[in-house]
Formats: structure tokens, sequence, C-alpha cells
């Protein structure tokens, strides 16, 4: 039996689906980084050198959005397209883990 099929994306403009592509690649960069999650140095260390260049390019799209005459984002648009794309899981590595309270 084929795995049910995900809904569409909605529909956005190729600047809107950079923003989405680059926020979800930082917030998947940030999550390897959390001290909290973290399984190693080296890997937290790649993690933040790639960072950079993974803000750049999210701080490029909302520049060329601004650019075009894109002043708002429409976030209920964009918060669905962050759901179909795993977008609450990725967040949620960046949080702390849920656990015992502070010693």
């Amino acid at each position: 039996m084929p795995p049910p099929e995900l809904p569409p994306l909605p529909a956005l403009t190729r600047a809107e689906c950079q923003v989405i592509d680059s926020y979800l690649e930082v917030l998947d960069l940030l999550g390897r980084i959390n001290p909290a999650r973290g399984e190693g140095t080296y890997r937290g260390l790649r993690a933040a050198q790639a960072l950079v260049s993974k803000a750049a390019a999210l701080r490029d799209a909302l520049a060329l959005m601004h650019e075009r005459g894109e002043h708002e984002l429409h976030s209920g648009t964009l918060v669905r397209a962050l759901r179909l794309l795993d977008g609450e899981r990725r967040s949620s590595l960046v949080t702390l883990p849920p656990g015992a309270p502070p010693e």
C-alpha cells in the first residue's frame, strides 16, 4: 500500500520558497549546535561554520523580497508550508529537551 499523499504546498513566490528553505536549513544547523542536544564539539563546530552561509542566504532571500516590494510576510501561508516541511520537529531541536528541572 503506497504512503498517504501529502497535501500540496501553498502557492509561494520564489523568494518565499527561498526564505522557507533557508530558514529550515538554519534551524537544522542550530539544532546540531544546541549544546543541550549536542553529540560532540566537532559536529557543532561544522554546523556553526555552515551557519554563516545559510544565514546569509536567508538574509539575501528576505532582502530580495523587500526589494521587490514584498514588505509583508504572509504568516498563515508560510506556517502551512513550514508544517508540511516538518518545521515543528526541526524547530523543536533548537529548544531545551524536556526533562528534570535545573538543580
